[in-house]
């Protein structure tokens, strides 16, 4: 009978919560969770009977694997770096699995500073959003060793449907760019379809039954369209992370020389959205653009 590994999960937000809960229910490792406001690791512990740490020191200091999901680089950096940060207490041939959207430039420093201390680092950006976090069914973009990665993919697999290897440190978190550079682009051609189509009154559900089975057809369409038709934006993607998502990727894109032309124009609606206080709306609020813009 296998010694179960030490498994330290930091950061119990919406992606977060559920996917520690997989990790928990699987009964694979031994499992504590950390997070930095403590009425969620209550509330988790209550919903998975599981053990919660009471700082990020206890969380990892004899852990296996430390898997991080927090919101953006500066929250890795206060977690990783800060005076109470975990990096002086990580156990010298663990691995550390992020699953944070963080910049390129964060995930190779990372990658570096965790290496002097005899850690090993994977950038595993998520793509599936809540709904794929509870369903245990995210995909997943890997950068790192593939043998590292491969040590982790029972963990990883817990709580997704898929692990893609893309390459060494920091190709994970460029594979995520280019997944939200696609669908910003997506959400803007479905919302001016669908004004279009409003302003020539038509059926809508007669509509997206037409299309939907077609070349136009996306995941965004699909469980999308309908409800950006009613106006409902209280759900899924919160605006304010694809702003934080699509700035990494114009960052980026000055480093490389390509033209996100496309991209920075989604972008500053998304930050107009974001001043007329839709910074907590799903994505698909771009459909309204034009109506808070008049």
């Amino acid at each position: 009978m296998s010694i179960k590994k030490n498994v330290a999960f930091i950061g119990l937000g919406t992606m977060g919560y559920p996917m520690a809960g997989h990790l928990a229910k699987s009964n694979l490792f031994n499992l504590r969770v950390f997070n930095r406001s403590p009425q969620k690791s209550t509330e988790w512990s209550k919903e998975y009977e599981g053990e919660v740490s009471s700082s990020i020191k206890d969380a990892v200091v004899d852990a296996d694997f430390v898997v991080t999901c927090t919101g953006k680089d500066e929250d890795m950096m206060e977690i990783v770096f800060a005076e109470q940060g975990m990096i002086k207490h990580l156990k010298k041939g663990s691995i550390f699995i992020d699953h944070t959207t963080t910049s390129y430039k964060l995930a190779k420093h990372l990658n570096e500073s965790l290496a002097v201390k005899g850690v090993s680092f994977i950038d595993a950006p998520v793509s599936g959003g809540e709904a794929g976090a509870i369903n245990g069914m995210l995909s997943v973009m890997a950068g790192g060793s593939m043998e590292v990665l491969e040590e982790s993919k029972e963990l990883i697999n817990a709580y997704s449907k898929n692990v893609t290897y893309m390459g060494e440190s920091g190709k994970g978190q460029l594979a995520k760019m280019v997944n939200q550079i696609c669908i910003a682009g997506l959400l803007q051609g479905l919302s001016e379809g669908l004004l279009f189509a409003e302003a020539e009154n038509l059926d809508m559900s007669s509509l997206l039954s037409a299309i939907s089975g077609g070349a136009a057809q996306s995941w965004q369409m699909v469980n999308r369209a309908e409800t950006m038709h009613q106006r409902e934006f209280d759900f899924g993607f919160a605006v304010k992370w694809m702003v934080k998502d699509l700035g990494y990727c114009i960052d980026q894109s000055s480093s490389n020389n390509s033209k996100l032309g496309f991209t920075k124009e989604v972008y500053d609606r998304y930050v107009n959205l974001m001043d007329k206080g839709h910074s907590d709306s799903d994505t698909s609020s771009l459909m309204i653009f034009d109506e808070l813009n008049k």
